[in-house]
């Protein structure tokens, strides 16, 4: 079995359990608008990282699926607010939240998804032990402030630096950490040790294989952004070029560029989405191409996935000899081998 697979195995009672807490009532409106991005179903990556980790620690699935749904429902409420943030168009392969029903009430349903989320995690702690509904709680909270605190980082590049001539690889890494290591990868699979009971030393051997996974990932997110086709992904190309995100390849292409060149890219970054023509955006694409930065930021994701590999392979006496071992090792692979 491979990570897929085993994602596949549980996604449908995820999905029923964020159902349930998600009944459609008066306002019917409002409720179909919370409901919006759950119903669209994401890969369940990130919940189906926690339940791996707690089942190859020796967790049942009862005891994770709860914690598992509310990993979930963090997804759905954090992408509601920012395809808001970034006037993204599309998400899951159907436009985007406040292409349907507007800002405001795209923001609203997210903040409701939000509350939701807190049910769910309440109702694990009431019927966890003490200390590990709090150990949860805590590991839960803590991974969201991070994640927040990098979405304003990423934002504040957007909105107000809108300059890669101001850009580094240091805050491509501190975006990457918080949004994408911490949230995406070793947060996940912190939580899954927690309510299996495992101490901080196993969750600090997961964030030894996490960050590294997380850094691919995330490179492999930039490369799909330029080159994959959007029905497999679910995302309008070149969204990123569009929302004037720091991404890897468009560093790489701007530290590759003439003088030139540098000047006509940083008055492209300078306007907002609504503002970029197709022939800017394709300027930018062209040069991407021009400078191999795809295949740079592919080179890179290799990489940090081989990191992640090498960190699992160190720290294989802290992984159980057991099939669920076997599946988060692929399930690092996965992350930086995908297509969507």
């Amino acid at each position: 079995m491979d990570f897929k697979e085993y994602v596949g195995q549980n996604k449908a009672a995820i999905f029923d359990t964020i159902m349930g807490y998600m009944p459609i009532k008066e306002p019917e409106g409002h409720y179909r608008a919370v409901r919006e991005y759950s119903q669209r179903q994401g890969n369940y990556r990130r919940p189906g990282l926690l339940m791996l980790t707690g089942e190859m620690f020796s967790a049942t699935a009862d005891m994770l699926r709860l914690p598992a749904a509310a990993m979930q429902l963090s997804e759905d409420w954090i992408l509601m607010h920012d395809d808001v943030e970034d006037n993204s168009e599309m998400r899951r392969g159907k436009p985007a939240i406040h292409k349907l029903y507007g800002a405001e009430i795209a923001i609203n349903a997210g903040d409701a998804a939000h509350l939701v989320m807190w049910r769910v995690i309440k109702d694990y702690m009431a019927a966890a032990q003490k200390d590990v509904g709090t150990r949860l709680f805590d590991k839960f909270y803590d991974m969201l402030e991070r994640t927040v605190e990098g979405q304003y980082t990423e934002m504040n590049f957007i909105y107000n630096i809108r300059s890669l001539s101001k850009a580094t690889m240091d805050l491509y890494l501190k975006i990457v950490g918080s949004k994408t290591c911490y949230y995406s990868v070793y947060g996940p699979m912190q939580l899954g040790a927690i309510v299996a009971g495992q101490d901080e030393g196993t969750l600090g051997v997961m964030r030894s294989i996490g960050e590294p996974a997380g850094i691919a990932f995330q490179i492999v997110d930039d490369i799909l952004d330029m080159t994959a086709d959007e029905k497999t992904f679910g995302k309008k190309r070149y969204g990123d070029l569009y929302e004037g995100k720091l991404t890897l390849i468009m560093l790489h292409a701007y530290n590759a560029a003439t003088a030139d060149e540098k000047r006509k890219i940083d008055a492209i970054y300078s306007k907002r989405r609504e503002q970029k023509t197709e022939e800017e955006i394709g300027f930018l694409a062209d040069l991407a191409a021009r400078s191999a930065s795809v295949d740079y930021a592919r080179s890179l994701a290799n990489k940090y996935g081989e990191d992640a590999k090498a960190a699992a392979e160190k720290h294989s006496e802290s992984l159980p000899e057991n099939e669920y071992g076997q599946v988060l090792r692929s399930a690092i692979s996965e992350l930086y081998t995908r297509s969507k």
